[in-house]
């Protein structure tokens, strides 16, 4: 079932169950549905890839909000935002181990050659494109940095 399917189902299970907090996740996503749809040469189709891009786009504006919130002691924000972040985790595919994601950049070091963090890019190159929508892109930095003496 598409993605858009799955929410608009949803949407009307958490106005059924009156979930507020499940309501306003879904919401937002099927906001961003809508946007990436209306985007010049979308042609009202979203690629998997795209939704898995925006789905942890969405993470990340959230846990950035509750760093900030946390900075302004708003308890009641951090609340709703990691609230709405769980929620919209579980609609991304499950992301790769640390263990994988080591493995695949050690791989990718010995194809690439590189020995220091100078060539760190040629890395990321190569393992951003394995990895795409599978893994943290903040884990696969650090772990090429730590990696890359």
């Amino acid at each position: 079932m598409a993605l858009e399917e799955t929410i608009n189902n949803d949407i009307k299970a958490a106005m059924m169950a009156k979930d507020e907090a499940r309501l306003r996740a879904v919401r937002a996503i099927k906001s961003e549905i809508i946007k990436a749809k209306t985007e010049k040469g979308a042609n009202g189709i979203i690629s998997p890839e795209k939704e898995v891009q925006m789905l942890q786009k969405m993470v990340k504006q959230r846990r950035d909000s509750i760093t900030e919130f946390e900075k302004a002691n708003r308890q009641d924000l951090i609340d709703k935002e990691k609230e709405e972040a769980a929620i919209i985790e579980k609609y991304l595919p499950a992301m790769m181990s640390e263990a994988e994601v080591v493995e695949i950049v050690k791989a990718a070091i010995a194809s690439s050659g590189a020995t220091t963090q100078k060539e760190m890019g040629k890395v990321m190159g190569i393992v951003s494109k394995q990895l795409a929508g599978k893994a943290d892109n903040k884990l696969v930095a650090d772990t090429v940095k730590s990696l890359l003496v």
